[in-house]
């Protein structure tokens, strides 16, 4: 059973190198046998073994160890030749490595091949012949053949037994490597005549149990006369060779000498060496003794050979001699990476110094040769660290973001110090996962949008985008409608959101003079976990539709009553009729309006302006111009379509109410005549005269009034404040008559003789012709309160009246109401 050794290192080494383990075991065990149980001995649990994707890595070796992570125990894989792996060295080993991942780590495993007695010496030949005079002196050495044996140790050659011993004897010589010479020595002297030829087997032994043996017969043929041996000058000769050496290069000279003459001193040189292959990178001059390169030599597989060289004479005699070859190293090999364990993903949020691959590095060059630096490529977020001797560990050097790199290719470049130096490169592809740690971004800090009025529900406003830098459900955006009211009233009511596409839609249809805008909020959200979001700002402004007609706000049309303007006759060109007042509550150009002369009973007596609405004579007033006047004023406002509203004005053309009552009678009336007619006429005449001498009364008192109170403010820096009707309203502040309607209140110094209209009593200049009661003039109950009211301002000016039309503003003086106009001023 093998032994274990288990050796915690960990404290020697830098990185994932935890500890190393030793086994020993005998060469040709059989496939599938057990080594040791590496599981037990590292102190790892099976699981662990498992889950860390256990494996050997044995580098360019071959692998004859093999991993069972089920059992965590090491096997056999195939048989193992001790001498066919080390040869002579000793000790031999098998190294590898157990690598795991997650995390990663490594334990250096070495297991022991010891040698057991499966080899018997061997001598390369079967029989070997000498020639040796008789003149051979005792003592005389003969060089034999050495035994070879691959195994070692006990069960290496341990000696050589020689039968018969009748003539020679069997001497060993140690040499300083280990190995040991076979002579044979002549102890006693050849008698050619008596045995002419002699027959020894020699016999190899080694140590084993059980013990083999080797034979080779020694055939020696005696002659005449040849007493003396070649002699080397020396017994060890050195020279050196580059491993790049050309075929046929002179490695180094031997020489030997024998004083004999003739055929018995000539000498011949051999090389003798039979365990390794140095008669197929050398060989030797017979003559001269020159040592030459006639194969390739490599440093990374032999560094040195000695080389056994023979001088033997015509007569057999020999001596030899030992050359010492040491092999120089050239630069060429370039580094050689191997990826041991690498990850070919790696999340964004990992931390620096996470190994992300392990790398094994080897040269077999000696020396500087043999001396590897590694580096990767620049601006990377990537460190390469040297772990232990020829290992590396790429690890992460900073922070990751997936949003500037998906993946990255990472160079890893070795270069030795040789001269030249070489240099070997591989690429790792390495992808980076993501995390959600990006929340979507709107294209915009704020959106706004605009819709018409009157829309159909459901209609798409518009699209809100928000985008995320993150990668697959991370990036998948949807869109939130944030809680929050408008006037009260959700906003969910007023829009949707669609939560893929990003889409507005309308839930309602609007109304410009309800709401003009709003705003409230979308939320995108992403699709990670914990999902992030942002919040975006959305204004929607209601544009406006000409959906709403011009409205008359002066003169009023009432059902029951005929209101008429009265002009006098001796009214000069452009002399004031009255002021057609009318407001749209839409708003820009749909709320422009513009007044036309529709119809009228004489289009040469009056116009009625473009801008402002106001009727003025065009031509002196005579007396051939009807008393009654009817004018119809149509009111447009400048939308598309257009929509208007009719107006319909009176005009009595008179200088008095006497003249123009019977008029405005027949003209309420004049359907109603019957056969009391001359009753109703006495009646009315009547009324009238009352009514007259009233009126007469009342504008007198008025007249001296106003005429007090001009004199008041002529002396005074006090404004005019205007009489506002009770009947005007504005709706919603919109069109283009906002609540304060301002008109500009021209006086002078000489008020009565400028262009200044004073307003009079409201029959003197308006008439209220009441259909039920013929002849008979009424005062409406607010012409009654102005004539009450002794402080009530009724001048007006009409001098520089300006409109301020749909665009401006006036400039000064501020009315609620358009209705000072009633009074005719």
């Amino acid at each position: 059973m093998a032994r274990a050794l288990l050796f915690f290192l960990s404290f020697l080494f830098v990185g994932p190198v935890l500890g190393q383990v030793s086994y020993s075991i005998p060469e040709e065990m059989a496939k599938g046998s057990l080594v040791g149980n590496i599981a037990q001995d590292l102190g790892l649990d099976v699981k662990r073994l498992k889950l860390g994707n256990a494996h050997v890595y044995s580098g360019d070796s071959r692998e004859y160890i093999e991993l069972n992570s089920e059992r965590g125990v090491l096997l056999i894989k195939e048989r193992i030749d001790r001498e066919a792996l080390c040869g002579e060295t000793t000790p031999c080993a098998v190294h590898f490595q157990i690598v795991l991942e997650n995390p990663m780590e490594f334990y250096s495993v070495t297991v022991e091949i010891t040698d057991i007695n499966d080899n018997a010496p061997t001598f390369e030949k079967n029989e070997i012949r000498f020639i040796i005079s008789e003149s051979a002196v005792v003592g005389a050495k003969f060089d034999l053949e050495r035994a070879v044996d691959s195994d070692v140790g006990t069960n290496s050659l341990q000696s050589y037994i020689l039968k018969p011993t009748d003539h020679f004897l069997l001497k060993l010589h140690s040499q300083a490597d280990g190995t040991k010479n076979v002579e044979m020595i002549l102890q006693k002297p050849l008698d050619r005549e008596k045995n002419e030829f002699i027959s020894l087997v020699l016999t190899a032994v080694d140590g084993g149990e059980p013990q083999m043996s080797g034979t080779m017969q020694i055939l020696i043929t005696v002659l005449d006369v040849n007493d003396n041996a070649p002699v080397f000058t020396q017994p060890i000769y050195k020279g050196t060779v580059a491993e790049n050496s050309a075929k046929g290069t002179i490695v180094t000279d031997v020489s030997a000498s024998d004083v004999d003459h003739g055929l018995n001193g000539k000498i011949t040189y051999s090389i003798t060496n039979t365990l390794d292959d140095v008669r197929h990178i050398f060989e030797v001059n017979e003559e001269n003794g020159e040592v030459r390169l006639i194969g390739l030599l490599d440093y990374e597989k032999k560094r040195n050979f000695q080389i056994n060289v023979r001088a033997r004479d015509n007569g057999g005699l020999t001596d030899s001699c030992k050359v010492i070859v040491d092999v120089v190293d050239i630069n060429d090999n370039e580094p050689t990476i191997k990826i041991m364990s690498k990850s070919t993903i790696i999340s964004e949020s990992a931390n620096a110094n996470t190994v992300v691959t392990m790398i094994n590095i080897q040269d077999p060059d000696s020396g500087e040769n043999g001396k590897v630096q590694c580096f990767i490529n620049d601006k990377i977020p990537f460190l390469l660290k040297s772990t232990s001797n020829n290992f590396y560990s790429l690890v992460t050097d900073s922070d990751l973001d997936r949003e500037r790199a998906s993946a990255y290719n990472i160079t890893v470049t070795c270069s030795d110090e040789g001269v030249p130096s070489l240099s070997s490169s591989v690429t790792l592809t390495l992808q980076i996962s993501d995390v959600n740690d990006n929340a979507p971004v709107f294209e915009r800090s704020s959106y706004e949008a605009y819709i018409v009025e009157n829309n159909t529900p459901g209609l798409s406003i518009f699209t809100v985008k928000a985008r995320d830098a993150d990668w697959n459900q991370n990036a998948r955006v949807s869109y939130i409608l944030e809680d929050s009211s408008v006037n009260g009233v959700p906003v969910s009511s007023y829009v949707s959101v669609s939560a893929d596409s990003g889409v507005i839609h309308a839930v309602r249809s609007f109304d410009y003079e309800q709401i003009k805008d709003f705003h409230f909020r979308v939320k995108a959200q992403d699709g990670g976990s914990p999902p992030l979001s942002s919040n975006v700002t959305v204004k929607i402004l209601i544009q406006d539709q000409n959906d709403n007609p011009p409205q008359v706000l002066y003169p009023v049309q009432t059902g029951g009553s005929l209101v008429a303007e009265m002009v006098p006759r001796s009214a000069d060109v452009g002399y004031l009729v009255t002021k057609v007042v009318a407001v749209d509550v839409d708003s820009g150009q749909n709320a422009w309006l513009s007044y036309k002369l529709q119809k009228a009973t004489d289009r040469a007596l009056f116009e009625v302006g473009l801008q402002n609405g106001e009727i003025r004579t065009i031509r002196q007033v005579t007396d051939k111009d009807a008393v009654k006047q009817r004018l119809t004023v149509i009111v447009e406002d400048n939308g598309q379509p257009s929509r208007s509203a009719t107006v319909i004005v009176n005009v009595a053309v008179a200088d008095s109410f006497p003249e123009v009552l019977s008029e405005f009678t027949d003209f309420t009336h004049e359907k109603d005549y019957n056969d009391n007619l001359t009753f109703y006429l006495v009646l009315a005449l009547a009324v009238v005269s009352f009514l007259f001498i009233t009126c007469l009364v009342v504008i007198i008192s008025v007249k001296i009034y106003r005429w007090r109170q001009s004199r008041i403010l002529y002396h005074s820096s006090l404004p005019v404040i205007p009489y506002y009707p009770p009947r005007y309203s504005d709706t919603l502040g919109t069109g283009n008559l906002q609540h304060v309607y301002n008109y500009e209140v021209c006086r002078t110094t000489e008020s009565r003789k400028s262009d200044c209209n004073f307003g009079r009593a409201g029959s003197q200049n308006v008439l209220i012709m009441d259909p039920s009661s013929t002849g008979t003039m009424q005062r409406t109950q607010n012409e009654k309160s102005i004539l009450d009211e002794p402080d009530s301002p009724l001048e007006q000016c009409d001098c520089e009246t300006t409109d301020p039309g749909p665009e401006r503003q006036p400039s000064s003086g501020s009315v609620s109401s358009p209705d000072w106009w009633l009074s005719g001023g």
